[in-house]
């Protein structure tokens, strides 16, 4: 099993962000340049919340407006699930799972420093799993001495 910290240090701990005063059109906006589906909502250094692709298209068009404006904080999930650097990869799966969410920002000492994506656990899942197929694969192919 690997931590949470083990993780970001593989995939490092870059987090996209926005402004909860932010419009809602440039937060897709900055959620289509990265190519990613959640942004993290802080007022400064502080987690107030996160937008997701889900929060956008279940949310928004209720308010029967136009998107540009619509502010993050209209349709921003409030109560974020998260987890400590400590946390292992099966805690954030279970996490996941239960919640029926795909993203976990990390937290230490109440500041972000980094975010898992369900995408980043499945990765993690398929690359354990090849290395124990690969090390069987040559413990059966070996030859005695």
């Amino acid at each position: 099993m690997k931590t949470v910290k083990q993780l970001l240090h593989e995939k490092g701990h870059d987090t996209a962000s926005i402004g909860p005063e932010e419009s809602l059109f440039d937060a897709m906006q900055l959620m289509a340049a990265n190519n990613i589906g959640a942004l993290l909502v802080m007022k400064g250094d502080k987690l107030t919340g996160i937008l997701t692709e889900r929060d956008f298209s279940r949310k928004s068009y209720l308010l029967n407006k136009p998107v540009k404006d619509i502010r993050v904080k209209e349709v921003m999930t409030q109560q974020v699930a998260y987890v400590h650097p400590d946390f292992t990869d099966k805690d954030c799966m279970a996490l996941i799972t239960e919640k029926r969410i795909r993203h976990l920002p990390v937290l230490e000492n109440d500041q972000v420093i980094g975010i898992i994506s369900i995408g980043d656990l499945v990765k993690d899942v398929i690359s354990e799993h090849q290395f124990i197929i690969h090390q069987l694969e040559r413990y059966i192919y070996s030859t005695p001495e």
